[in-house]
């Protein structure tokens, strides 16, 4: 099992940055994909972007595409979220996950660990 711990996030104004960690504990990290989803109120968790095993392939939601950056340091046991020109728009709780299926990574029901989510507020 994985015990995924998230850190970051906050409230900035828009045109700001943020970034976000997930850190994992309980296996061997390097084994699961790792995405990260995020969900607005009253809307359905959308997927942000995700990183493969190794971080040698990323995946990114098209609303977020040159805006945000994944990263993985499987040293450190960690996934990083950086986040750029921050819109209004990306208001939400947003959640790290990790998988070790690594096929459908932008599918929300292809993780097995969820964290515990964090709140990222951008103001206008």
């Amino acid at each position: 099992q994985v015990q995924l711990v998230q850190s970051g996030g906050g409230l900035v104004q828009a045109g700001g940055s943020l970034g976000l960690s997930c850190a994992a504990s309980g296996s061997t990290f390097s084994f699961y994909a790792v995405g990260w989803f995020r969900q607005a109120p009253g809307k359905e968790r959308e997927f942000v972007a995700a990183v493969s095993r190794s971080g040698n392939i990323l995946y990114y939601a098209d609303s977020v595409k040159d805006r945000f950056a994944i990263s993985r340091d499987n040293a450190k046991n960690t996934v990083y979220l950086q986040m750029n020109s921050l819109k209004p728009e990306d208001t939400a709780i947003y959640y790290c996950a990790a998988g070790l299926k690594s096929i459908r990574l932008r599918d929300v029901t292809e993780y097995d660990y969820w964290g515990q989510g964090t709140q990222v507020t951008i103001s206008s």
